[in-house]
């Protein structure tokens, strides 16, 4: 399955994340709201919620250029590549979340260089297990048709949903970012609160 942006259907309008600090709780979908805002591990809050089988689909890792809105959470220059990572996480054979992590080249070095090879492994796990690893504030965002990231996720999983709820952080693993993007998909259960 190809899930790079250079096709030319894509409309490449940019999503607007939102520190959640700035985000209206009441303008979010109260079922969205425990998966938006949990700081913890989301594979943990997955498999803990799926009362069947769990496991993480590989859409897609290829070196390419980052989204617009990507590149500049990470600070990369314009027209350079990173590894990114297209996954689903999957309860039962069913997509709940859809994961796109952004790994700068620079990130890729020492202990880090396996994050390039995490096959099937679910990221959530290594990254939480990590005493080095430091995160950023959440960013909260409302995906709608004719944005990058809806388009693609859409074209990928064959979802025409009126709106997606996600939210994204910059994790940092011995000091070096990488960017990882959570989107639920219309699959994901209401979730009560912790």
């Amino acid at each position: 399955m190809n899930l790079r942006m250079s096709d030319r259907s894509f409309s490449r309008r940019s999503a607007r994340w939102q520190p959640t600090s700035r985000v209206s709780h009441r303008a979010i979908p109260e079922r969205y709201l425990p998966w938006l805002l949990d700081p913890a591990s989301l594979t943990q809050r997955v498999t803990t919620s799926c009362t069947g089988s769990f496991r993480v689909r590989v859409l897609a890792q290829a070196w390419q250029s980052p989204l617009s809105d990507e590149r500049q959470r990470l600070g990369l220059r314009a027209g350079g590549v990173a590894l990114v990572r297209q996954v689903q996480l999957l309860c039962n054979e069913r997509p709940w979340v859809y994961a796109r992590t952004v790994i700068p080249r620079t990130t890729l070095t020492g202990r880090n260089r396996r994050l390039a090879h995490l096959g099937t492994r679910p990221l959530g796990a290594m990254l939480f297990a990590d005493p080095t690893m430091r995160r950023d504030e959440i960013e909260i965002v409302r995906l709608t048709p004719g944005q990058d990231l809806f388009e693609l996720i859409a074209h990928a999983a064959a979802l025409r949903p009126e709106e997606i709820w996600g939210r994204r952080s910059v994790f940092r693993v011995g000091g070096k970012p990488l960017l990882v993007s959570e989107i639920f998909l219309p699959e994901i259960p209401h979730a009560p609160c912790r």
